[in-house]
């Protein structure tokens, strides 16, 4: 196996680095996020929705004709 040769590390080197890093967080701009729903939650809250109004049709259909609903009996 072929052996490699150490890094020398120069200061010239570090502090550039150092410098850099320094710079860029300088640069960064805090964006603030707008308020309000986003799609994630509005999905979820059309989805419960639906859900509760398949449940009550489904009720409503079951005491209707069979006389077995939860909330809808006759």
């Amino acid at each position: 196996m072929a052996t490699s040769k150490p890094r020398a590390t120069s200061s010239r080197r570090t502090s550039s680095r150092a410098a850099a890093g320094k710079a860029k967080a300088s640069d960064v701009e805090v964006v603030e996020e707008a308020g309000g729903m986003d799609l994630d939650t509005g999905v979820g809250i059309v989805t419960a929705l639906l859900l509760i109004l398949a449940l009550l049709l489904v009720d409503y259909e079951l005491g209707k004709t069979l006389g077995e609903g939860m909330l809808f009996k006759p």
